[in-house]
């Protein structure tokens, strides 16, 4: 048995099998240049974007949510911008076969309120997540990373303290998987995995998450939380890389107005935007030059049809009402910022695969619209019975513009009536979730770089499969892939799956999103490499200004 102090690089599957050991990483944290002034008062503000729904790492699921408990907590392992996995709770990890994992945290490590931080936290928490119970929109995350049991568990058939992971004593994690994954690492950097405090949760119940009563183990910890103005977090001064912290604080506004996002910027309230609104890039790029900043980002915007109401349970309806939305006028005019169409759910260079498009890439707007007007006569629909459906979109000048757009195509190229709902984040969740609704506004942003992230979502027994897709060719693929022993055949198992969704469009992919906001020329530490477009509090610094 190999021992690694920093984990793997992204290689090849057949080498990461061997159990390889590679050269130390640094860990990440504000890296203030020399003959950098810094600023007395380092404190900044970002607009989040909404109300985060909970700051309950086991039942959060967006980047809302995201956005601050990456501030607020860590996990075993993080992963750099280049998709290497570095220490964080763990200082160290083992394999000698890809399927058995040994971690070994850190001595000494504490909450934000002094206690410690044991093994036993990090079991507690990953059983809470699968047990039913919770609750959790992620609950079937640990299957898909294949802990041993956690199919069973999910499925009912199995209490969640048969996972496949427990303590070997009070620094030491052992995860057993029933079958060897390349990508593990990656996949256990994701939120939902990171532990809480098990006297803490059962202290306080569901009011755990409450300002004074929530513990953290990341950089910050929990201040404040007024809802619908603010949260704020403070140095955690417990946290085991606390001397590479700069920020003092860090705040967050559930700004959902782009225009009100800018002119906060403008008058000097806000130091990162959440984005910057379509209709006013081109003049802020003119005007804020540097402060603009703009990145491809691993994350999918989509129309996701809810497939067992009819008539959208009807694959020859869903087909047409995919081919008829024009999405380089989507991504080019509407939005116009770099985003690109999107003809595949996955986005180019995703954990270095790239995927041939469904042969509708090729076609002309009128052939897409030729063949969904064939189809939807066939499945009934047409001049003297129209087809009308509520279109559901949560409140976002860019989702209006889009929702706008894409109900002006279906009506002109097919005569489809498209009726625009929109509601609160929270509200939409919900909603989106009862499955009371007939097309509903959604995206998949990366959990981590590597495609299964946008493909696992529509296994027909994946917690956050909304659309309640099934294909049992679909799951088989995806399975085929995981057991592939080289990247080829991981490649044409993955675009098999691609090409299904193409021919089934459970969703309409419309474009692959790019990262855009404003940031002001003080902010230190920000930067565009990280393909997943997170912002972490503890990477910056306030220059002196």
């Amino acid at each position: 048995m190999q021992r690694c102090n920093t984990g793997f690089k992204r290689l090849p599957l057949a080498l990461l099998i061997t159990g390889l050991c590679l050269s130390p990483l640094m860990v990440n944290a504000a890296n203030v240049p020399a003959g950098v002034e810094l600023a007395q008062k380092q404190e900044v503000v970002r607009n989040n974007g909404s109300e985060p729904a909970t700051l309950d790492l086991q039942k959060a699921e967006s980047s809302v949510e995201s956005n601050i408990l990456g501030d607020l907590f860590v996990g075993l392992v993080s992963i750099d911008d280049n998709g290497n996995a570095r220490p964080e709770l763990a200082e160290s990890w083992e394999t000698k076969d890809n399927k058995t994992w040994i971690f070994h945290l850190r001595p000494g490590l504490r909450w934000s309120d002094g206690s410690p931080i044991t093994a036993q936290d990090v079991v507690y928490s990953w059983r809470r997540l699968i047990d039913p119970k919770t609750v959790s929109p992620y609950e079937s995350y640990l299957g898909t990373v294949h802990v041993v049991n956690a199919d069973s568990i999910i499925a009912g058939k199995m209490p969640a303290d048969q996972l496949g992971v427990k303590a070997l004593d009070a620094q030491t994690v052992q995860v057993e998987l029933t079958r060897p994954m390349s990508y593990f690492l990656q996949m256990i950097a994701h939120y939902s995995l990171f532990p809480v405090s098990q006297a803490n949760v059962e202290k306080f119940g569901d009011k755990w998450t409450q300002p004074g009563n929530l513990v953290s183990s990341g950089p910050f910890k929990l201040n404040s939380w007024t809802v619908n103005e603010r949260v704020t977090a403070v140095r955690n001064d417990k946290y085991w890389d606390n001397a590479h912290t700069v920020l003092t604080q860090m705040t967050y506004l559930p700004i959902a107005s782009g225009a009100a996002d800018v002119n906060r910027y403008k008058a000097g309230e806000i130091d990162i935007t959440l984005t910057i609104p379509e209709v006013q890039f081109a003049s802020l790029k003119k005007e804020l030059g540097s402060q603009v900043h703009t990145n491809p980002y691993l994350g999918v915007y989509y129309y996701a049809f809810n497939n067992q109401k009819p008539p959208f349970n009807d694959v020859r309806v869903r087909q047409a009402l995919s081919l008829g939305l024009d999405r380089d006028i989507i991504a080019n005019k509407v939005l116009g910022q770099g985003q690109t169409a999107a003809y595949t759910i996955t986005p180019d260079n995703t954990g270095g695969y790239t995927f041939k498009p469904s042969a509708m890439a090729k076609q002309t707007q009128e052939q897409r619209n030729e063949e969904a007007r064939k189809l939807l006569a066939e499945a009934g629909f047409g001049p003297q019975h129209p087809l009308k459906f509520n279109l559901l979109y949560n409140t976002s000048e860019s989702h209006q513009h889009i929702a706008i757009a894409a109900s002006s195509m279906w009506k002109k190229n097919l005569g489809v009536t498209a009726v625009l709902q929109n509601q609160e984040w929270k509200t939409m969740l919900d909603t989106m979730h009862q499955g009371n609704y007939d097309v509903v506004r959604y995206a998949w942003i990366a959990d981590y770089n590597e495609p299964s992230t946008f493909l696992n979502t529509f296994r027909s027994d994946n917690s956050e499969n909304t659309p309640k897709f099934s294909n049992a060719e679909y799951d088989k693929v995806l399975d085929d892939a995981l057991a592939a022993t080289s990247k080829d055949q991981v490649e044409k198992d993955y675009q098999k799956a691609e090409d299904i969704l193409s021919s089934q469009a459970p969703i309409v992919p419309l474009y692959h999103y790019v990262s855009a906001k404003l940031v002001k020329p003080f902010i230190g530490g920000f930067d565009n490499h990280d393909p997943q477009g997170r912002v972490y509090a503890k990477d910056l610094y306030v220059i002196k200004h």
